[in-house]
């Protein structure tokens, strides 16, 4: 067997109830490799493994889990075993297994938590699906300003151990309002007699609870932190998120985006462990769209059916005009989603956008009309070839247009830019693009 291939491994000892086997394997690997392939293998088969995992090491492989494999998890564990997991969890990770659980696991989950771990919990379910709020941690080690560093330091020995992070400590006044962070590093390099308001970071970028999750994670990435405070509406503080979290977000996100942008729903999960009518599932609902969208370029050859029967030879470049204006558009559509989810360029950037790409389409058009007109001259002589040149020119520079702003446009309308995917771009320029090409060709052919 080969190395890179250790799941097949474990799926085998788990199939000959190789308990024993099952044991090293676990011993010998990491959590994260674990709960891979865990999530690769069927429900049935992964809660075995898991029950062998040692108490330790049992919560750090159920965290590497994503919340639809952890759901699995969960419903093959029965009394204790189900609320001592869930009570160990950190609460940021808790709060997005419930809210994405089934209604009957996330009653079951609830009621096990204890009273404290469940009001913290219920609080951060609280805030609106997709917010910060709802992915912050609230267990931290809080400063008040006027302590001096001594001081600073025998609290973070005290309340470190319960903390998810000791590494950004938030400050706080007397009202609990945020005054900034101080990083651990300086506290140790620091005088015990320093006070903690003399080295506070007062410029640390902060965001509210209710702010998207997906922007806090961003702004994580772009500011180098570690961890970001989270503050209400009257600047008091309310927790952290911290940067393995936003890892998860961004991916998140990226993952969606991409989905998106091939014409089809994300799928939750590992794509080893999604059934096949749950992945076409997830693409027929786009691809019966954009069938229904891909009408308007029949009826638009329909409406020019007498201009190909007068000059059929325009009929051979259809394909050709309809593929480079559907690849110039999915181009544009592609690096402003990305430029928009990294924060490269605003809704107000449209017009700018628009220009810019404008003039990159009509170079990319005037590139390869050199080429269409050689081919086409060769083909079906000078004046169709004309039409064609001329085409591309017009083709790439619309697409190009189209492409960029379809994006910005759904991000001003309130949807997501990455709805606005590739293939939708692709079908609207194909339509549009043979408008183009016939009115091209009736002007200079003059039919």
């Amino acid at each position: 067997m080969s190395e890179d291939e250790p799941g097949d491994e474990l799926t085998r000892l788990v199939e000959r109830n190789d308990l024993t086997g099952v044991r090293l394997w676990l011993a010998e690997h990491p959590p994260y490799e674990i709960a891979d392939e865990l999530s690769r293998m069927d429900s049935a088969l992964a809660i075995i493994p898991f029950r062998l995992l040692d108490k330790d090491r049992e919560l750090e492989v159920f965290e590497e889990l994503d919340p639809v494999h952890q759901h699995e998890i969960l419903l093959g564990l029965r009394g204790a075993a189900f609320s001592e997991l869930l009570e160990e969890m950190d609460p940021d990770d808790r709060a997005r297994l419930i809210g994405e659980a089934p209604a009957k696991i996330a009653a079951r989950a609830l009621a096990g938590l204890s009273p404290a771990e469940r009001r913290m919990t219920a609080a951060l379910l609280g805030y609106p699906e997709g917010s910060v709020g709802r992915v912050m941690t609230p267990e931290t080690v809080v400063l008040h300003r006027d302590l001096t560093v001594g001081r600073a330091l025998e609290v973070v020995r005290a309340e470190g151990a319960a903390a998810e992070t000791v590494y950004t400590l938030p400050v706080v006044d007397d009202g609990r309002r945020l005054a900034g962070t101080v990083r651990l590093s300086d506290l140790v390099v620091s005088d015990d007699t320093t006070e903690i308001k003399d080295i506070v970071d007062i410029l640390v970028p902060r965001v509210r609870a209710t702010e998207p999750a997906e922007d806090a994670a961003r702004l994580i990435q772009e500011a180098n932190l570690v961890a970001l405070p989270v503050v209400d509406s009257e600047e008091r503080f309310l927790g952290l998120l911290t940067f393995d979290d936003a890892l998860e977000l961004i991916e998140a996100a990226d993952s969606e985006d991409i989905a998106r942008q091939s014409g089809a729903s994300p799928v939750a999960g590992h794509y080893v462990a999604a059934t096949v009518v749950r992945l076409a599932r997830a693409r027929s609902v786009w691809l019966l769209l954009l069938i229904v969208a891909a009408t308007l370029t029949v009826n638009v050859m329909q409406a020019f059916e007498v201009t190909l029967e007068q000059v059929t030879a325009l009929a051979l470049f259809v394909p050709m005009l309809t593929g480079t204006g559907g690849n110039v558009g999915s181009q544009s559509a592609t690096a402003i989603v990305r430029a928009l989810a990294v924060g490269e360029v605003r809704v107000r950037d449209l017009p700018r956008v628009a220009w810019k790409e404008a003039r990159v389409g009509l170079l990319l058009g005037l590139m390869l009309a050199c080429i269409a007109l050689v081919i086409g001259t060769a083909l079906v002589g000078r004046d169709i070839a004309v039409v064609v040149a001329a085409s591309v020119v017009a083709i790439c520079t619309w697409a190009a247009v189209i492409g960029s702003s379809m994006p910005l446009l759904a991000r001003r309308a309130g949807v997501d830019p990455a709805v606005v995917s590739a293939p939708l771009v692709s079908t609207l320029v194909d339509a549009t693009g043979l408008l183009i090409y016939f009115t091209i060709a009736r002007t200079v052919l003059g039919i």
